[in-house]
């Protein structure tokens, strides 16, 4: 069954036809924005940020706070409606769509004035005698925010957030398949009181999206797969703007030989199955060295074959569906490539006979190797895959030897241990002794190195990151002259010379320094 098909109407129009994963019955249609619309919806933006950016950062952050307890108000709305489209369990909706909003827009909209006050920045040597240093933190204007399906809700309101607490406006494109989430964004904004024109949400496909990095904003933020964040990093280099890419992973988990086998086995489970596998820091690879290999391969076994599916939506099950039929294809490809070079299949493997929709069985995969599509591209699905290896040397070279970087774990009884590894491995971000859980943290800079992503966002960093950092100098005293005006001279070159002597020549200088 197709989740999403885009309809060719009269005059060219298109509409989004989408379809629930949970059981295949119809959401509703939703119109494609076109260049047009977009275009329009950025006038739109453009003529009411002014306004919003003269406000104090508490007046903006009033209306954020107001907008978490219509969260807190609206949940169960919220949640019903991402459950519709995704198909996620209870359980994963409340912790990644409820909760995390909630915590972020609470983190921000508290601590946006400190963060985004202007910062006086010591100066060095000379310098420090005649000048003052403040770095200023000014909103860049209008930002399109772009994001996907695994987390529609969070992923939307987490930028969008920071975006406006910084000051900008904001035009918010969801994933084509999970448009109404989307669309609750900024009903919510609008209902906080959020002015006009603020945050526009475009529903659509890849062509509205493309329209929108093409459309002229000052910023793109992104979060999806690394082939459209390369076109997106592309558009964005050649017009000149900014642009943070939070793309996907291929992440490792590395379990050493001192490890508690059964925390393990839970730290497997989770990282690969929450969210039915389907957000970018999950684990996808298992590095387990031979001493606790097969301890640690029956305890994951036993544990998955517990876990339970279905499509009631009630707090009682632990993975969901596969939000979109598309990547139920990719992850049958990576389970059959697996199991035909000689990966052996232990839970699952199949698209559930008992649920409709779109429904794939837990699954582990053992004795995998390197060569195996799902140790080398992203799978996103609820698929273990562990690999034996020799030692930790050989742990570390398997997980730094894969494209993407963007999150790994290191499991160890020893805690300076564990940290050794943790610093050896290409990651943006590592855990140890727990699955990924660096983007639930919003005082960390979140993001990936290599395919995984470019910039960071979340932290200090990430909220800036809406801005443009601009320095203001000023001086010390009031000043009659310009030691550097015109005319030049001779005396003018001999005395530079003398303090260029003085301060990378003598030991006092070079101490001034």
């Amino acid at each position: 069954m197709a989740i999403v098909e885009t309809l060719e109407l009269a005059g060219g129009r298109r509409v989004l036809r989408l379809q629930s994963p949970v059981d295949g019955s119809p959401i509703g249609e939703f119109p494609c924005a076109d260049p047009d619309e977009v275009a329009a919806a950025i006038r739109a933006a453009r003529a009411a940020q002014p306004a919003w950016a003269a406000l104090d950062v508490r007046q903006r952050a009033a209306i954020v706070l107001r907008a978490r307890d219509l969260v807190v108000a609206r949940q169960d709305e919220i949640v019903a409606t991402v459950m519709r489209e995704t198909g996620k369990s209870l359980q994963d909706t409340l912790s990644m769509e409820i909760f995390a909003s909630l915590d972020f827009m609470s983190y921000y909209a508290k601590r946006a004035a400190k963060m985004l006050a202007p910062t006086k920045v010591g100066l060095h040597g000379m310098m420090a005698m005649i000048k003052k240093l403040t770095v200023t933190y000014r909103p860049m204007g209008v930002v399109g925010v772009i994001t996907p399906w695994n987390a529609p809700f969070v992923l939307g309101i987490n930028p969008t957030t920071q975006a406006l607490l910084a000051g900008n406006a904001v035009i918010l494109k969801g994933s084509e398949v999970t448009p109404s989430a989307s669309l609750l964004v900024a009903d919510i904004y609008r209902q906080a009181g959020l002015p006009e024109g603020l945050l526009q949400v475009l529903t659509g496909d890849g062509r509205t999206g493309a329209a929108l990095v093409e459309g002229g904003v000052n910023k793109i933020s992104f979060t999806g797969s690394v082939p459209t964040g390369r076109r997106i990093g592309e558009a964005c280099g050649r017009q000149l703007i900014p642009c943070t890419l939070e793309l996907g992973g291929t992440d490792a988990m590395i379990v050493c030989d001192d490890v508690d086998v059964n925390m393990a086995a839970d730290g497997v489970l989770i990282g690969s199955y929450m969210n039915c596998g389907q957000y970018c820091c999950g684990t996808q690879r298992v590095l387990a060295p031979a001493g606790v290999y097969d301890d640690l391969v029956k305890s994951v076994a036993d544990k998955a074959a517990t876990l339970r599916q279905g499509a009631k939506l009630g707090g009682d099950e632990d993975v969901g569906a596969v939000i979109w039929d598309k990547q139920v294809t990719i992850i049958e490809r990576h389970v059959h490539d697996a199991v035909a070079k000689g990966a052996r299949l232990l839970v699952g493997g199949k698209r559930s006979q008992a649920l409709g929709g779109l429904y794939f069985e837990p699954t582990v995969l053992v004795d995998c190797t390197s060569d195996m599509l799902g140790m080398r591209e992203e799978t996103f699905g609820p698929v273990v895959a562990i690999q034996k290896v020799k030692d930790e040397e050989e742990a570390i070279r398997l997980a730094n030897a894969a494209e993407c970087g963007l999150t790994g774990n290191v499991w160890s009884g020893d805690p300076n241990r564990a940290w050794r590894l943790a610093m050896r491995m290409e990651a943006g971000s590592v855990m140890i002794n727990d699955m990924a859980v660096t983007y639930g943290l919003p005082e960390a800079p979140f993001g990936g190195v290599k395919a995984s992503g470019v910039g960071r966002v979340n932290g200090t960093d990430g909220l800036r990151g809406y801005c443009q950092s601009v320095p203001v100098i000023t001086n010390r005293f009031k000043m009659k002259t310009l030691p550097a005006a015109y005319p030049y001279g001779i005396q003018k070159v001999a005395t530079l010379r003398k303090t260029i002597r003085f301060l990378w020549a003598s030991g006092l200088g070079r101490w001034f320094q």
